[in-house]
């Protein structure tokens, strides 16, 4: 079934990760937010709320990211959210409120794991450049980490009942730093660990980052140019892109997406087949940023008025005009529009397949017809264009919405 719907991923950013989110921040430095780490305002059910407000299917959670902190209530090791004076398993708070809101249950899980005394310095490692680095890393185990790795997915796909989606980040097999080898699917025993998650949970889905192929491709901040392949195939996939270029939340930060590109980022990626993961970072309290929130309603809103463009819709073999993208839906053919033309717009190909036309915010009709290839634009009269062109007449105003859509039922 195509995922054609936007999601979230976040972890209160209370958090170490959350809050110093820089790899070159080393594990002595992250561990002292362990103490300060209260996110009093943390209340999931907002976030379901919100997230089904957005017209959201799924949620994902951080439950751990690369700096070893686990928001759950893990039984190998001490680094965790009931060990703070927030004291409580935010994962499971979690997974109750989504559920609560119809939503299904996603789990991000790191990879690596930075705190870990096991783990081995490498490339990525913010204790790459110590003097003593490689003296450290002779008494570290990667298959002692594995072990740890392999118990915190059991704990997570057991304790907390069905999880329908596991975002593993991420695999760099390849070095990029003559000291250090990169890490793949033999460190992380990847196969296994597959394995073990579709024993756990047999109908998962699984994302590609284990350094094997997944049941999609993931693209991170940034918009494929077209379908995604896998050995000349198209495969399913899902761009994880934030709400304003930061994972984690940032009081600095002034890059906040506007609405109407974060419509057009969904939009293009159901046009080429893809799916959007959109990352928001709540604050050290536990909250959405109001101004994240209200982002979110207005992506709502335009949901709420064109989910048919979107839910169960996917890619058209028609070719669109510029300045615009198509998805389809059976006889239904959707014309997204991201700039607004001057009266007319031409489509190319649908001569004979129109029966009608209609902005789909507001079922008004727009008026259509097929231009004759030998006529000759004449004063108020368009011509001139290829044949088997269709000519849509629209307002001159657009609509109120992020990104106008005119539905076309097709013969």
């Amino acid at each position: 079934m195509p995922r054609t719907d936007p999601s979230h991923r976040s972890a209160p950013s209370g958090s170490p990760v959350a809050r110093c989110g820089s790899p070159a921040i080393e594990p002595e430095t992250y561990e002292k937010y362990q103490q300060y780490f209260a996110a009093d305002r943390y209340d999931p059910k907002k976030w379901a709320e919100l997230a089904a407000e957005a017209g959201m299917k799924y949620v994902v959670l951080t439950t751990k990211h690369h700096e070893g902190f686990c928001l759950w209530d893990t039984q190998l090791t001490d680094y965790k959210s009931t060990n703070t004076p927030f004291g409580r398993d935010a994962v499971a708070e979690f997974v109750e409120a989504v559920r609560g809101a119809g939503l299904k249950v996603g789990f991000y899980h790191s990879l690596i794991d930075w705190h870990h005394p096991d783990f081995p310095i490498d490339q990525i490692h913010p204790l790459r450049d110590h003097p003593d680095a490689a003296k450290l890393n002779e008494s570290r185990d990667i298959a002692k980490y594995r072990d740890y790795l392999h118990g915190q997915v059991t704990e997570l796909l057991t304790n907390y009942g069905e999880i329908s989606y596991l975002f593993y980040d991420f695999s760099y097999p390849d070095s990029r730093d003559p000291r250090y080898a990169g890490k793949g699917k033999d460190d992380w025993g990847s196969e296994e660990l597959l394995a073990l998650t579709r024993k756990l949970q047999p109908g998962i889905i699984v994302n590609d980052r284990l350094d094997l192929p997944g049941d999609l491709a993931t693209p991170e901040q940034y918009q494929p140019s077209g379908p995604m392949l896998r050995d000349g195939q198209q495969v399913r996939w899902e761009a994880c892109q934030t709400i304003n270029g930061s994972w984690g939340y940032d009081r600095d930060n002034l890059d906040a997406k506007p609405v109407d590109l974060l419509v057009r980022m969904l939009v293009d990626g159901v046009s080429k087949g893809g799916n959007l993961l959109l990352n928001v970072g709540p604050n050290g309290r536990g909250e959405i940023d109001p101004p994240d929130a209200a982002r979110l309603r207005e992506i709502g809103e335009w949901m709420d008025l064109h989910a048919d463009s979107i839910y169960g819709a996917g890619p058209s073999d028609f070719t669109p005009p510029p300045g615009a993208v198509y998805t389809q839906r059976g006889d239904r053919l959707y014309l997204h529009l991201f700039s607004w033309p001057m009266r007319h717009v031409h489509l190319p190909n649908l001569a004979g397949k129109v029966r009608y036309a209609q902005l789909l915010n507001d079922a008004s009709e727009v008026r259509f017809r097929e231009v004759d290839p030998d006529q000759q634009a004449q004063n108020t009269t368009p011509g001139g264009q290829p044949a088997g062109t269709v000519t849509l007449t629209l307002p001159i105003r657009p609509p109120q919405v992020a990104v106008p859509v005119v539905e076309i039922f097709l013969a």
